[in-house]
């Protein structure tokens, strides 16, 4: 059975990682492909939130067809290496919703979880008390006002993540009803 591929997206600020994070320590049959950037790290970010490049790196893997998908996006450019996940495990894709439509195009069979914040003032808190400059704040919840009705309309599931442990489970739930009416 080859390896079922979740695709959690969202705007900037919903909590994409944290939940991500979650699912895969509590999940082990889930993988977490790790997307390339040419952003900096943000103060406090891991180290391996990403594998973080030059532009020009990025432009060589692009040269050399080794990304499942990739978009710039507000001035960074990123991508997901083409996913090589363990036997037996499924591949989550944590990306933004070009990407995420990339995705389903080329697997419509992927499992697209669309994440929205509670509230636009709550996704605005989360993006300052990350760290990102004001300019940035701005420019990602216009692209979130862009992204969502294309994030909803291409989703199999649509999540609001106004409460991080009842979200996480509710995913997981639904992994596993995919899991099954697969198998």
């Amino acid at each position: 059975m080859s390896s079922l591929i979740i695709v959690v997206s969202g705007p900037g600020g919903v909590g994409k990682s944290t939940i991500v994070e979650a699912l895969v320590r509590r999940d082990d049959r889930l993988w977490l492909s790790r997307s390339w950037t040419t952003r900096e790290r943000r103060p406090g970010e891991a180290e391996d939130a990403y594998v973080f490049v030059t532009r020009e790196q990025f432009q060589q893997r692009i040269a050399n067809n080794g990304f499942l998908e990739w978009t710039e996006f507000i001035g960074n450019m990123y991508g997901t290496p083409n996913p090589e996940a363990p036997i037996g495990r499924d591949i989550v894709l944590e990306i933004e919703v070009d990407g995420a439509s990339q995705v389903k195009k080329m697997h419509p069979d992927a499992v697209l979880l669309f994440v929205l914040p509670p509230t636009r003032e709550e996704q605005r808190a989360r993006l300052q008390g990350r760290g990102d400059v004001e300019q940035k704040v701005e420019q990602r919840l216009q692209k979130a006002e862009d992204e969502e009705p294309i994030g909803k309309a291409i989703a199999d599931f649509v999540l609001i993540n106004d409460d991080l442990s009842a979200t996480i489970d509710e995913m997981l739930e639904l992994i596993n009803a995919v899991r099954a009416k697969r198998a």
